[in-house]
């Protein structure tokens, strides 16, 4: 679903105010979780969002208005397919998407991020069996992989950096910072 667990959004916020970011670039955004609840604690922060479904842009309001401010910059593609430098941000945010392609997609792409030099990475994923098919005729909505937090845990560890983690009921977070 284009929503998210309120599960680890208090601890993913304290990490956030730790290290304030000035840039951000937010991996399917969906209706904007992450924008909404980190944007009012720094100012000056660039975001960019990277969403497959292009209805989500404008059902959720993602783009910025005089009012408003959500994303300063919106690329509709695959994360997958996205060009590098748009993961040389401080932080880059894989909030409940890595389980909407398989595994060797997604550790492909945490890869990539680390490699484009994100300095921050911050992932939360479902830790229990979370079945879900295509929603509201969105086909990448469908669970593809279920993920293991000790899984995660080792794949975030085997980028370097240090991984701190954060395993609930539903939802396992994790936040990786470059060591530097």
């Amino acid at each position: 679903m284009p929503t998210s667990d309120a599960e680890g959004k208090d601890w993913s916020l304290e990490h956030y105010r730790r290290h304030l970011p000035d840039t951000v670039t937010d991996i399917g955004p969906g209706e904007g979780t992450y924008a909404r609840l980190f944007r009012s604690e720094h100012e000056g922060v660039w975001w960019t969002g990277v969403e497959i479904h292009k209805p989500y842009l404008r059902k959720y309001r993602l783009r910025s208005t005089k009012t408003r401010v959500m994303y300063d910059e919106l690329h509709v593609l695959d994360a997958r397919d996205a060009p590098d430098h748009l993961y040389h941000r401080d932080l880059v945010i894989a909030g409940d998407v890595l389980e909407h392609m398989p595994r060797t997609d997604a550790v492909d792409l945490l890869s990539r991020i680390e490699a484009a030099g994100a300095w921050h990475i911050l992932v939360s994923v479902p830790i229990v069996r979370s079945e879900q098919g295509p929603v509201d005729g969105n086909p990448h909505e469908a669970h593809v992989h279920q993920w293991d937090p000790d899984d995660m845990g080792q794949v975030l560890t085997g980028l370097g950096g240090h991984v701190e983690t954060m395993r609930g009921n539903t939802l396992g977070v994790w936040w990786w910072s470059r060591r530097g």
